[in-house]
């Protein structure tokens, strides 16, 4: 848990794979920092992906944005799930398809297993979706247990991923 004078650096992974995925990811970003606690850091490029897991649907654009936070991350976590519920985010179907879907990868290096949060996030080390944009950004980050995140991109070389230069995002304001 953090206080008010600490931060801790924070990693999130965004996707969207409904309606204008890149404005939905853009809403999502200046949703997450309208509120006090999260200072910007950097965002990654936008990269496209086939969906893992789940029905056959539609592909994401997927994007890691890189933060201080002095919010606590169970308040973080409060944050995220309003946000995807005011995007309209639908949780019918497990790994369905959604207006917006945001994961915290790491708080610094908290570790929680508690079944509504857990830090860091369980499968960040299998996704290239979050392994290769967040590698973009800080190419020295490590995701605690798991070692060095260049170091686990080679286990996810398979996974289709493509980076989108011709799209971007802003930072929030």
């Amino acid at each position: 848990m953090t206080t008010s004078e600490q931060k801790s650096r924070t990693v999130l992974s965004l996707g969207s794979n409904l309606g204008d995925r890149l404005d939905n990811l853009q809403e999502g970003i200046d949703a997450l920092f309208d509120a006090p606690g999260l200072d910007f850091i950097a965002i990654s490029p936008v990269y496209e992906t086939k969906p893992v897991g789940g029905p056959e649907q539609d592909d994401f654009l997927n994007v890691v944005i890189v933060a201080d936070s002095s919010v606590a991350p169970q308040s973080l976590l409060e944050r995220v799930l309003n946000i995807e519920e005011s995007m309209d985010r639908v949780r019918d179907v497990h790994w369905g398809p959604r207006t917006l879907d945001i994961d915290i990868v790491t708080v610094n290096d908290v570790t929680s297993d508690a079944p509504e949060l857990v830090l860091p996030h369980p499968r960040a080390h299998e996704r290239a979706f979050v392994l290769v944009p967040w590698a973009d950004v800080d190419p020295d980050a490590l995701l605690p247990g798991r070692g060095r995140v260049a170091d686990l991109l080679p286990a996810v070389a398979g996974q289709e991923l493509r980076r989108r230069d011709d799209l971007s995002l802003q930072p929030p304001a």
